[in-house]
C-alpha cells in the first residue's frame, strides 16, 4: 500500500464549460458600461480556452 495521493477528478465538464461561457457572456451584456466588465470578459475569453 503506498501513501501517494490519489489523482484529482475534473469538477466541471467540457458541457458544463459551455454553459457557464454562456452564462458569463449573457451577463457580460447586462453590464457592459460598468467597470467590473472587465473582469467579466477576461473571464469569458478564459472560459472558452478551457472549455474548447
Amino acid at each position: 500500500m503506498t501513501n501517494e495521493p490519489q489523482r484529482s477528478r475534473a469538477v466541471f465538464s467540457t458541457e458544463d464549460f459551455r454553459l457557464i461561457r454562456e452564462a458569463v457572456g449573457t451577463h457580460l451584456q447586462a453590464i457592459k458600461d460598468q467597470p467590473e466588465s472587465v473582469k467579466f470578459a477576461n473571464l469569458y475569453h478564459r472560459l472558452g480556452r478551457v472549455g474548447g
